[in-house]
């Protein structure tokens, strides 16, 4: 498959509705993210509506411009039966992100980002911690630690959590997060509304 082939019809409608929800999520237009790549605002809405011709390169671009690696947009081997599109993410088909030099992976639970909340795994390596988050919106994030244990940095005070511990906090509170211990800790997250 060359550089220009374009994604198939019904993967360019799948992967077009992605774009939009994550470009929502991120906050951003169709006017924005349509000058990060270079392109008219009539293709990128095109292509989120699965209309346009969506060539790996471009996909590539829209992919740089909202912070995701082009594998965000295809999940798993296999694809979801039609009655669990939307509903069901079976773990073979999460889409992860690793973030390099970080020690931290998250794998996204939620099926899209056009519902009311999102759920994360995060995955942090020993001595891992997340970098500075400081948000200007409203909403909540929260969740629970799963296995080991999470330093969790909100404003200006800190607070150690061990598996079991949960938490909530607004989404306009600057945070970070991090592992203080010598074995790999798993948070499940979940933030409302989607910001991934």
């Amino acid at each position: 498959m060359d550089q220009l082939t374009a994604v198939a019809d019904p993967d360019a409608a799948v992967i077009g509705g992605q774009i939009r929800d994550l470009r929502k999520a991120r906050g951003l237009t169709l006017e924005t993210l349509a000058a990060r790549i270079d392109r008219s605002v009539g293709y990128v809405s095109q292509v989120e509506r699965g209309l346009s011709l969506l060539t790996i390169p471009n996909l590539k671009a829209i992919a740089q411009a909202l912070g995701v690696g082009v594998n965000w947009f295809f999940q798993g081997d296999a694809p979801a039966p039609e009655g669990e599109r939307g509903l069901i993410v079976r773990h073979e088909n999460r889409r992860r992100l690793n973030f390099p030099g970080t020690g931290v992976s998250e794998e996204l639970l939620s099926p899209g980002l056009s519902g009311a909340f999102e759920m994360i795994l995060g995955r942090y390596k020993p001595g891992a911690e997340s970098g500075d988050a400081k948000y200007a919106r409203f909403g909540e994030e929260g969740g629970v630690v799963l296995e080991g244990e999470l330093e969790l940095i909100l404003d200006t005070s800190t607070h150690r959590l061990r598996a079991g511990d949960a938490f909530t906090f607004p989404l306009a509170t600057p945070h970070k997060s991090r592992n203080p211990t010598d074995r790999e800790t798993v948070v499940l997250w979940v933030i409302s509304p989607p910001s991934y």
